[in-house]
């Protein structure tokens, strides 16, 4: 969910692994940003791009129910490599919904996206964060974290982000804490039992998820980083009720080992985004990443599914 700057605004920030000039690039060069502007199962058709002030980018976005979305961007402010601003949201036949100002800077470790959405007034502002929630237009950045992971190393990644408002002390110890982790991380209509729970570099945890009838899941997995209360790293793997490796119970094809790294990032003293990144892990066939890139539009449901659960859970503070 993207944070308030005031009730006018949207805004969200985002740091993407990569330097300023790469995640400049994948923002400006049509060809890339095919590969990632939208909601998951979107296309895009650039029909039209001038890349200067007062220059209009006419592209269409095709949904996966078929349905064509035409689409108009103009351009008021281009500062190379820093600064976007455009107004979006618009076509021919109608103005443009709100106004976008995209800041680019380097920090350590790569480079950070700083974009404010403004409108007109309060109430547009909360009817369009409730529309991008409905549509997962939020998966457009994750989209690109994917896209610039890939264009550097080659490989695919799964991404996805939320924001919550509670502290990033509280969101560790939510996400590591059995107790609380038990009641939100399960998809919808399961839930999440931990046998064991042991969370440092070398500690392991196994658990079942059921859907309190024929349904049971076992999984197991093994911390190789903890670093409280910034970044998670751990393996995790399909396993039957001895801790014998197994594959998932729904694709014979899925990868055997999955690595889930988890980063918390103070957005202000009450709020915190959540970055979860799930890539295949030790040997992986061509079938096995197929398999896992062809599912990324079923992690962002599952994930969703339990975001929601985890927002819902941190809206209760008794339980805490």
């Amino acid at each position: 969910m993207a944070a308030k700057s005031n009730d006018s605004e949207i805004a969200l920030t985002r740091v993407y692994r990569a330097p300023l000039k790469i995640v400049w690039n994948a923002w400006t060069d049509t060809d890339q940003v095919a590969k990632w502007w939208g909601p998951r199962g979107f296309s895009l058709t650039t029909h039209s791009k001038e890349f200067k002030p007062g220059g209009i980018w006419h592209y269409t976005m095709h949904g996966p129910d078929g349905v064509d979305y035409p689409n108009k961007t103009v351009y008021l402010e281009i500062e190379d490599h820093a600064r976007l601003v455009y107004d979006h949201g618009g076509y021919d036949e109608r103005p443009p919904l709100f106004r976008v100002t995209v800041l680019f800077s380097e920090v350590k470790g790569g480079t950070q996206m700083d974009m404010t959405m403004g409108l007109p007034t309060a109430e547009a502002a909360e009817e369009t964060r409730k529309f991008i929630k409905k549509a997962g237009g939020d998966a457009t950045w994750d989209r690109l974290a994917e896209h610039l992971e890939n264009g550097m190393t080659g490989k695919e990644n799964f991404v996805i982000n939320r924001t919550f408002d509670a502290p990033l002390e509280t969101l560790f110890d939510v996400w590591t804490n059995p107790k609380h982790a038990s009641q939100w991380l399960s998809p919808a209509g399961m839930t999440t039992q931990f046998m064991r729970s042991d969370v440092r570099p070398g500690g392991s945890a196994f658990y079942v998820m059921t859907d309190g009838k024929t349904m049971k899941m076992y999984g197991r997995a093994k911390y190789l980083e903890v670093d409280r209360p910034h970044r998670l790293v751990h393996t995790q793997q399909f396993c039957d009720e001895n801790e014998t490796v197994s594959r998932h119970p729904m694709s014979a094809t899925w990868p055997d080992t999955m690595l889930t790294q988890v980063e918390f990032t103070a957005e202000g003293p009450s709020r915190t985004r959540v970055t979860v990144t799930w890539q295949p892990y030790g040997e992986v066939t061509a079938v096995e990443w197929e398999t896992f890139v062809k599912a990324r539009g079923n992690m962002t449901q599952g994930w969703t599914g339990s975001f929601d659960g985890l927002e819902n859970y941190l809206s209760q503070p008794y339980r805490l």
